[in-house]
């Protein structure tokens, strides 16, 4: 993996002390500890960077990785994504990358389209989608729970976050839930959301081991604290 994400190769002229520790533990020693595949490796590290908001690094793996471990696709549905999780506040910059990043490799753009909704159907795709995942009675509870003047937050989430987006094409529902809990993960402060996504990856056959590889490989990037603060969550529901 080290050739794919060495991207700080400029700290090895300036702060050779760092480099060396940092590559040393970042392309060594961590991926010892993960059993993910070299596309899931990739697919988490650019989403824990999006969260992260450190489009450099982003834009240097993407280089390497396009068209070798991951497609023109992957990327725009990674990127799409992105947005119901960390906000397009967030997200935004990396458009512009990913735009950047085709037009230097040649990729045409835009993409074909990957929706398989319509206005019409987007709710109700999305439902089946949240009832999946999560389970029926629990999104009925959810619903019947919140707040008069609030449930127009659960009709978002039907809607674009579910309808929208997880009913694309282009990434299935594995790598779509172990980005989303990567996001979250990496985000910080999403906790609850996180008890919650970390069931959603187990309800589409993304095991345990899977996401504490995931927590491994992004360690790095999002430090101890968020790191130990996932695990928890994975732990408290992997029982």
């Amino acid at each position: 993996m080290n050739d794919l994400f060495d991207f700080f190769t400029k700290f090895e002229k300036n702060d050779p002390e760092f480099y060396e520790i940092f590559r040393n533990f970042a392309y060594g020693e961590v991926f010892e500890y993960s059993t993910l595949t070299e596309k899931e490796s990739i697919l988490v590290t650019l989403a824990s960077l999006i969260a992260c908001q450190s489009p450099k690094a982003f834009k240097k793996i993407l280089r390497a990785s396009l068209d070798k471990d991951i497609t023109p696709v992957e990327v725009k549905e990674l990127l799409y994504q992105s947005v119901p999780y960390v906000g397009f506040g967030r997200a935004h910059n990396f458009f512009g990358v990913v735009t950047k990043v085709f037009d230097k490799k040649g990729i045409e753009y835009p993409l074909e389209p990957q929706s398989n909704t319509t206005p019409e159907n987007r709710h109700e795709k999305g439902r089946e989608l949240q009832d999946k995942y999560f389970g029926a009675d629990m999104i009925q509870m959810m619903n019947d729970s919140t707040p008069d003047g609030q449930k127009h937050f659960n009709t978002f989430l039907e809607g674009f976050c579910f309808g929208d987006f997880y009913t694309r094409d282009g990434l299935d529902d594995q790598q779509r839930e172990l980005i989303t809990f990567v996001f979250l993960a990496s985000l910080g402060g999403c906790e609850n959301q996180l008890r919650g996504h970390t069931q959603g990856n187990l309800s589409v056959g993304n095991d345990k081991e899977k996401l504490v590889s995931a927590i491994t490989v992004i360690m790095p990037y999002i430090g101890f604290p968020r790191t130990l603060n996932a695990l928890a969550i994975v732990n408290e529901i992997c029982k």
